[in-house]
């Protein structure tokens, strides 16, 4: 999505559908071999938004075989809006100007594929598109098969001018898109846009649940979306952007949306950030790797959105970082979840495939900086047996191998830049793995805190082992790194520290976590829930004080 204006009414919509578990079979959840690692490739939007032409796209795929980007994976060129002609042709098909692409783009389709890509476009799910052109309601298969016989294999599909602008009418249209893939032989990778139009970005309301609601049925209806705003275009730089002033600040509220949505990512599906601005003037290189580490460790679509041909060899040098792509394509796909969040230093942890250990530790402020992070919050064991256990990381920007016991030392971290090291684990120490991190609500950004009193507290962001927990996997306790030997208890609607219990197992003690974002206690059936009259109450419909982001590798209930 790319408006600066909210959706606008048209025409009347289709039905809405009631319900979300969907049949068919080009879903990404149902069919996660679609897309089974998240797209690498480049876009037009950010760098270039409606001042586009043909030559843009052969000059920046040359470039991409020339500098080695499609050699580390970039392997996908998307066109986003403003490519169409004014109106459909009289047999109702989308048609693309003439003037910007003389040769057709079934002409550039074959170029691209020539070369080793695959071809990508965008449409709109309301009647006209953000850039004011054709939009797709009411045409979805038509335009579905139409983009086939193009040669194009992806489709963007924003969300400007639906209307209704309800989260209803977002689903049934989103839905039809997903009806017209089913229905071919061989669907188009869906790229979705629902999600944002429900973000705080779009609405301006502290109510989230329409938000998470459209969150909810887009695992089932394609392979990604988009959940909340625009990253900086290229041609602004101090100016106010969606709420931020500088495109380091478009990168970081982006960056604060994703870290609220790991529950939903899985193999075939995937949560999407916006693109890689690899060439912002306003972004120092530092804050360009940020960028790209971070998008890496969520595993991310890495899409790059930047004149190809003139970029430096510092900037591809780090786009090319084999170490980094590997974690972003990794099989298992999780997205990296916070550990821990203080005044300078976001730590994220996450599990890769072969069991070994990502953190990624991003310095969010203004100056240098050092920290050092335990390995219990990392989620790995400090010893067996009564013995030091030793572990070796992999520096993935210096590819330098650091041996350490009991704590990872970050040591002068720049402003703004992020460290990644992945931990390589046995397969006895990858099963010892315990999920760690926060325990935070979606909406007021409060983490659940262990109180000394065995009360418990829904306190800002601080750093402390007190907001840091441990889930035993197997058994669905829930303890406090401060203290370990206490388990978060279910008691007369409060939720409470006790000490945990062994023989015989205490249900009173057990949680599941839901896709929704549910922390719900096995005996009471009650979820956590952030108040300051109790903290257990009846599990609503995804009201914002019940939504909570807990650490990836905890068992979601879809």
């Amino acid at each position: 999505m790319h408006s600066h204006r909210k959706p606008t009414s048209l025409l009347q919509a289709a039905a809405a559908v009631s319900g979300w578990l969907i049949s068919g079979c080009s879903a990404s959840i149902e069919n996660p071999g679609l897309l089974p690692t998240p797209p690498m490739g480049f876009n037009d939007w950010a760098r270039f938004q409606c001042v586009i032409n043909e030559t843009i796209f052969t000059e920046t795929a040359d470039a991409m075989v020339s500098t080695g980007l499609l050699a580390a994976g970039y392997n996908r060129i998307n066109i986003d809006d403003c490519w169409q002609e004014d109106t459909r042709t009289e047999q109702n098909t989308l048609m693309w100007n003439t003037t910007i692409f003389p040769n057709g783009l079934p002409w550039l389709a074959s170029y691209l594929k020539e070369r080793g890509f695959h071809f990508g476009i965008y449409e709109d799910a309301g009647n006209v598109t953000c850039g004011g052109y054709p939009g797709s309601y009411g045409y979805e298969a038509i335009d579905a098969e139409t983009f086939a016989s193009w040669g194009i294999d992806y489709l963007k599909v924003d969300g400007c001018n639906v209307s209704p602008a309800t989260e209803a009418e977002y689903h049934s249209i989103y839905l039809a898109w997903h009806e017209a893939f089913t229905n071919m032989s061989d669907p188009l990778i869906f790229s979705q846009s629902a999600p944002a139009y429900f973000s705080k970005w779009i609405t301006g309301s502290d109510n989230l649940t329409d938000w998470y609601t459209t969150m909810d049925y887009v695992p089932y209806t394609g392979e990604l979306a988009r959940h909340s705003s625009d990253i900086m275009v290229y041609a602004l730089n101090e100016t106010s952007w969606d709420g931020v002033t500088s495109p380091w600040g478009s990168v970081m509220q982006n960056y604060g949306y994703e870290i609220k949505l790991a529950r939903y990512q899985v193999p075939g599906y995937f949560n999407d950030p916006d693109f890689l601005i690899a060439d912002h003037p306003a972004l120092s290189l530092d804050e360009k790797r940020s960028q790209f580490a971070l998008w890496a460790s969520f595993s991310a679509p890495l899409i790059i959105s930047a004149w190809i041909p003139e970029l430096p060899e510092d900037v591809l040098s780090y786009l090319k970082n084999a170490d980094l792509i590997a974690v972003d394509q990794d099989k298992l796909a999780q997205q990296a979840t916070l550990v821990s969040r203080d005044d300078t230093f976001d730590v994220l942890t996450k599990s890769l495939d072969n069991g070994d250990r990502l953190v990624t530790v991003l310095n969010t402020g203004n100056y240098t900086a050092s920290t050092n992070i335990s390995v219990s919050r990392i989620g790995l064991v400090e010893e067996i047996l009564g013995i030091k256990v030793e572990y070796t990381a992999k520096d993935l920007w210096t590819g330098k191998n650091i041996v350490f016991k009991d704590e990872l030392e970050i040591t002068d971290l720049p402003m703004h830049a992020t460290a990644v090291y992945r931990i390589s684990l046995s397969a006895i120490l990858a099963d010892l793995v315990k999920p760690t991190g926060l325990i935070w609500n979606d909406a007021s950004s409060n983490c659940l805190t262990a109180g000394s009193d065995g009360q418990i507290a829904f306190d800002a962001f601080s750093g402390t082992d007190e907001q840091v927990w441990q889930i035993e996997p197997l058994v669905g306790t829930v303890s406090p790194l401060s203290d370990t030997s206490l388990c978060l208890t279910a008691t007369n609607h409060q939720a409470i520290l006790e000490p945990c219990a062994v023989v015989p197992i205490n249900l009173a003690q057990q949680w599941d976590y839901s896709v929704s974002g549910y922390l719900m206690n096995r005996l009471t059936k009650q979820c956590v829930t952030e108040s300051t009259q109790s903290s257990l109450g009846t599990c609503q419909d995804e009201i914002d004080s019940q939504v909570w982001a807990l650490p990836v590798g905890v068992k979601v209930n879809w």
